[in-house]
């Protein structure tokens, strides 16, 4: 006799019976289980006692896990009485049992608002009736940074951004597992960052350079100076407010002590001339500021990050941390766990704990970036899933699974990452490569094609430009902009052969002339497996339906299209430098105007990805900014054109263009319309492919 299953039917006649005040944190959740109960069955829930479904938290001799933040399902009774009870241990327990119910139950992802994945309109949904438990968390305090939020910035006209842009942000980091935040970057002190954070029952942690949430010092005091040894007093004010200000929320107090602008304190305070000087005054600042905050708050939890001078000092054995604090240890931006490249200074320090660093630790990680070198900030993260799930297995290993902070960026351009980091601050890394998560990751967003499109991501980690030698030197999209337009400034403004010190991290110290031609002979090599991946995107496409392939595009073409675009403009400048430096200065023109068409393709890319409520998402891009290398470019085929063409701008058309026959005959009286910038290039061209000086394609 086959054994029945114990199901339980949900339909538009579910009732909700939340026996906890419906205020605060709970409140924003029911919201959103009622707003995707009215999605998925038409109209909006009952709420009645007895209800199909109670919420309610866990008695303290409950069978419900003991650690904070765990929940349960229970059910009971049979066929058509059948009821569900979710069950939570705390408020956030709470919260993720019913988010965990619209998930698994009413088929809510996590990201259904960033990839525009509403739930599927049903009658009814029969689900297995069978209690279980919440897992354990791998980690503790785990969460996002909010940080270089230019596009949610800019999506709106509000600054700073309202309540209808943080909510879908937190929203998604709760659906995510997350229960910590950084709500922004710098962002005014009267914005609602923080209070909905709060509000929605996230752990408030802050940025390094402000420690404590304290405002900045300069802010508060324009004209003095910074320096604690000076202003003891004036610095305590300001973090005694922000205790005071934060003492009844949640808070994940950082401590730390950096200057002013996010850089080494001694940079203001040059007496602090060595190592032993500045590793006492940061572990003094470190013991006073844990100290204001014990006189406050009961048993309160104090980080502290280990970024930059502070990890090499701490390394060095110049700064004592007190018991009880937890340790943050940073990667470098690219996802590995060694300290980050300033400037053309790449040491690499490792940077995690030693086997006999006792006490608590944790990680700053990054999947997004922005370094004014090759990081990404639009595009997703350059280097295969593996290394991530690699590096947070080691730190793991090494004991810093205690907290972990995500830089998310803009949040939308980076769902793939961001879904692979919480499986792992939930379950830990998984061995190996992340084939089935993936797998189950494009299975979300798309219904067809599901082995081609993950192949395509696949491809798209493999494609980007290997600028070093270690396995993290992958470039992003900034590899394009930010290196062009230090090419073009220089190149300009005093040319020379000197090596050019702002492009010495990646093309050596070599000759200008051979720094250009290394960044060009980069660009040029990836671009075919970049235009191969956009054409088999494009295909693929093509079987989809309308909205799948809409989402494909936002979330996969997207990405392509701006490293190819960008490689193209690149290789163009590169072929723009190496006509001029032969003196070829038409030619020169028509490259460079053929690599601003080229980085101007790269802002059709942001526009094309702005529709519906995403309407002016890329309108702030001020961090990888191609229109500031759009006008660069442009800016450039002027200066070309003054070499030769000036003062009349007639000089190029009749020494290629005008016909023989007129050429010795003409009268200038009738014969001076000069051709526009554009006009000029594309004709050019065409006159330089005929010629053979110029070949197809490029």
């Amino acid at each position: 006799m086959a054994v029945m299953t114990k199901e339980m039917t949900l339909s538009k006649e579910t009732a909700y019976n939340i026996q906890v005040p419906a205020a605060g944190a709970v409140k924003h959740a029911w919201d959103m289980i009622a707003r995707d109960h009215e999605n998925v069955f038409g109209s909006k829930p009952l709420r009645k006692e007895p209800g199909t479904i109670t919420i309610r938290y866990a008695a303290s001799d409950e069978e419900c896990p003991a650690w904070p933040e765990a929940y349960s399902f229970q059910f009971s009774g049979e066929g058509d009485s059948r009821r569900l009870e979710i069950i939570g241990r705390d408020e956030l327990g709470l919260i993720y049992g019913m988010l965990h119910y619209s998930r698994a139950c009413l088929g809510v992802d996590p990201f259904w608002f960033w990839a525009d994945l509403p739930p599927a309109r049903r009658e009814s949904v029969t689900i297995t009736a069978e209690s279980f438990h919440s897992a354990k968390p791998k980690v503790r305090y785990r969460g996002w940074f909010v940080n270089d939020e230019v596009c949610l910035i800019g999506w709106k006209e509000e600054y700073p951004p309202t309540r209808e842009v943080w909510l879908p942000v937190f929203e998604a980091l709760l659906r995510c597992g997350g229960n910590m935040v950084i709500p922004g970057t710098d962002l005014p002190k009267h914005g609602v960052h923080h209070e909905l954070a709060a509000e929605m029952g996230l752990w408030i942690t802050h940025h390094h350079a402000e420690p404590l949430g304290a405002e900045m010092f300069l802010r508060a005091y324009p004209g003095k100076q910074p320096s604690y040894l000076q202003h003891p007093g004036l610095f305590e004010n300001l973090w005694r407010e922000a205790i005071e200000k934060q003492q009844e929320n949640k808070i994940v107090w950082v401590l730390s002590f950096r200057g002013q602008g996010d850089k080494p304190f001694w940079e203001d305070d040059p007496s602090f001339d060595t190592p032993e000087k500045r590793g006492a005054m940061i572990a003094s600042v470190i013991k006073r500021q844990y100290e204001m905050v014990r006189e406050t708050v009961a048993e309160p939890v104090c980080c502290m990050a280990m970024y930059g001078e502070i990890a090499e000092l701490y390394k060095a054995g110049h700064i004592q941390v007190p018991a009880g604090i937890i340790k943050v240890w940073a990667d470098n931006g690219y996802g590995k766990m060694v300290s980050r490249r300033h400037g053309s200074l790449n040491e690499r320090i490792p940077a995690l704990p030693s086997a006999d660093d006792s006490g608590k630790h944790g990680l700053y990680y990054h999947v997004t970036f922005h370094d004014l070198q090759a990081s990404n900030h639009l595009t997703l993260f350059p280097s295969s899933p593996e290394l991530i799930t690699g590096e947070l297995a080691a730190a793991f290993q090494a004991g810093a699974d205690e907290y972990l902070l995500l830089n998310c960026g803009n949040i939308r351009q980076h769902l793939y990452t961001l879904d692979l980091v919480s499986r792992c601050w939930q379950d830990g890394p998984p061995a190996g490569q992340d084939e089935e998560g993936l797998s189950r990751f494009a299975g979300r967003l798309f219904t067809r094609e599901l082995e081609d499109i993950t192949s395509l991501y696949r491809r798209y980690f493999a494609s980007t430009i290997a600028y070093g030698p270690h396995p993290d030197d992958r470039a992003g999209e900034e590899f394009y902009h930010h290196p062009a337009r230090q090419i073009i400034g220089r190149w300009i403004s005093r040319g020379g052969d000197e090596p050019e010190p702002s492009l010495v991290w990646a093309a050596g110290r070599q000759p200008f002339p051979a720094q250009v031609a290394w960044f060009g002979r980069k660009a040029a090599d990836a671009l075919p497996s970049w235009e191969q991946l956009a054409e088999d995107c494009r295909t693929i496409m093509g079987r989809l339906q309308q909205e799948e392939s809409r989402r494909l595009h936002d979330h996969l073409l997207f990405h392509i299209e701006l490293h190819a675009s960008g490689c193209r403009g690149l290789a163009a400048l590169s072929r723009a430098y190496q006509a001029c430096w032969t003196g070829h200065y038409p030619l020169a023109f028509v490259h460079a105007s053929q690599s601003m068409r080229d980085y101007a393709e790269g802002l059709h890319v942001l526009q094309t990805a702005e529709h519906g409520r995403w309407r002016h998402f890329y309108r702030a891009d001020w961090l990888t900014n191609i229109a500031n290398t759009v006008e660069h470019a442009d800016t450039l085929r002027r200066y070309l054109r003054m070499h030769g063409d000036s003062p009349d701008m007639f000089l190029w058309y009749k020494a290629y263009l005008m016909p023989e026959t007129e050429k010795y005959i003409y009268l200038e009286n009738t014969h001076r319309r000069p051709l526009s910038d554009d006009e000029l290039a594309r004709r050019l061209r065409d006159y330089f492919l005929d010629s053979g000086e110029l070949q197809a394609g490029s």
